[in-house]
C-alpha cells in the first residue's frame, strides 16, 4: 500500500486522468526540442510568436482527444488559457523545470525555470506539478537531484497540488550518446528505486528496455513489470520521439506491464513541426488527433488505474480546520 494522498493530491491526479483513472497525457512542454522541429533560433525575430501559435495550435486541434495537457509556463500555458483552447473538462500540468541541464554531460544538474514556482503553478490553477530530472544513480550530481526532488516534493505537499516526477537517464561515459542494452534498463529501474520514494506522486518514465536491441515483445513487458515492481507510485511512459507505431507497442507492453498510461508528444504531433498554414491544421485534426485518441482507448482498456494501491487521507468532519498547514 502506498502513502496516503492528500485531498488536493486527489483530485488533481483525478482531473488529469480519464474517468477510469487513466492517464492519458498530451505532452507539449518542449522548448529547444520544438525550436529545433521549426528550425528556428531563439535570437530570430518571430521565434516566440511560432512557438505560441505551434502550441495554440496543438492544444485547439486535439482538445478532448486526451485526458490532460502538460505545458510549458513560458510559450504554452497561460497563452493557452488566455485563449480558453483547453477543455475546462481537460486537466492541466505544468512544468516547473528550465529547459536542458547544465554541468559536465555525465554529471547533469537540473534547476527550476528563474522566477517559476510550484506556488505560482497551483495559483493559476493547473491541477499538477511536473518536474524533469536527469539522473543516473552513481553520477556525482546525483545528490544535487534527489534534494532538488525531495524539496519540491515537500513543496508540492504544503500546496497539495500532485507531483508528476520525469526522470531521463544517461550514460556515465561522455562518448557514449545513450545507454544501451542491459545497463539500459538496469539505469532506468535503479533511478526509479532511487527516486520514487521521494514524494512524488506519479512517475513519467522512459521505455526499460531497449528496443534497438531487444526485439522480443514478451521481454519488454518482463522490463515494464520489473519497473512496475520497482517503482514505489504509479508510473506513465513517455514516448521520448520515437515514431508513434513503436511507441503503440511500448505503450501496450507497458500497460499490460502495470503501467497506468501515457504523457505522449513528439510521437503524437511532431510531423505537424514541418506543415504550415492549412497543411498543418489538416494533420493536427486528421492523423495527430486520431493519434491520441487511439492512444487514449488503449490506456483506458489495459492500463492499471493510478488510484490502485492509493489510500486517501482520513477524513473527519472537522478535516478543514487543520487543512493546508504545515
Amino acid at each position: 500500500m502506498m502513502a496516503a494522498r492528500s485531498i488536493g493530491k486527489i483530485r488533481g491526479l483525478q482531473q488529469c486522468a480519464t474517468p477510469q483513472g487513466k492517464f492519458a497525457i498530451l505532452a507539449l512542454d518542449h522548448r529547444n526540442n520544438l525550436r529545433n522541429l521549426l528550425h528556428l533560433q531563439a535570437k530570430d525575430q518571430g521565434t516566440d510568436e511560432a512557438m505560441v501559435s505551434f502550441k495554440q495550435a496543438v492544444v485547439k486541434n486535439l482538445a478532448n482527444s486526451c485526458s490532460a495537457f502538460l505545458l510549458d509556463p513560458v510559450y504554452g500555458t497561460a497563452q493557452n488559457i488566455a485563449a480558453r483552447t483547453i477543455p475546462g473538462s481537460c486537466g492541466l500540468l505544468v512544468a516547473l523545470d528550465e529547459t536542458g541541464y547544465t554541468g559536465d554531460p555525465t554529471a547533469r544538474a537540473s534547476q527550476i525555470l528563474p522566477g517559476w514556482s510550484v506556488d505560482k503553478i497551483k495559483r493559476l490553477g493547473a491541477d499538477a506539478v511536473k518536474l524533469l530530472v536527469y539522473y543516473h544513480p552513481q553520477s556525482p550530481s546525483r545528490t544535487h537531484i534527489e534534494d532538488l526532488v525531495k524539496r519540491v516534493s515537500e513543496e508540492c505537499r504544503h500546496a497539495d497540488i500532485a507531483f508528476f516526477l520525469e526522470v531521463l537517464t544517461y550514460p556515465l561515459d561522455a562518448a557514449q550518446k545513450r545507454l544501451e542494452g542491459q545497463e539500459r534498463m538496469d539505469v532506468i529501474l535503479r533511478s526509479a528505486e532511487k527516486l520514487t520514494p521521494l514524494g512524488a506522486d506519479v512517475l513519467k518514465a522512459e521505455f526499460p528496455a531497449d528496443i534497438n536491441t531487444e526485439k522480443d515483445f514478451s521481454q519488454w513487458q518482463t522490463s515494464c513489470m520489473e519497473l512496475t515492481r520497482i517503482s514505489t507510485i504509479p508510473w506513465i511512459l513517455l514516448s521520448a520521439s520515437v515514431d508513434y507505431e513503436i511507441f503503440l507497442r511500448q505503450v501496450t507492453a507497458a500497460c499490460l506491464a502495470g503501467a497506468s498510461g501515457v504523457a505522449a508528444g513528439r510521437a503524437v504531433w511532431k510531423e505537424a513541426a514541418e506543415l504550415m498554414g492549412d497543411e498543418r491544421i489538416r494533420f493536427l485534426r486528421e492523423v495527430a488527433w486520431k493519434r491520441m485518441h487511439t492512444l487514449t482507448e488503449l490506456v483506458d482498456a489495459l492500463s492499471a488505474p493510478w488510484f490502485a494501491g492509493v489510500k486517501p487521507m482520513p477524513v473527519k468532519t472537522d478535516w478543514y480546520r487543520t487543512y493546508a498547514e504545515r
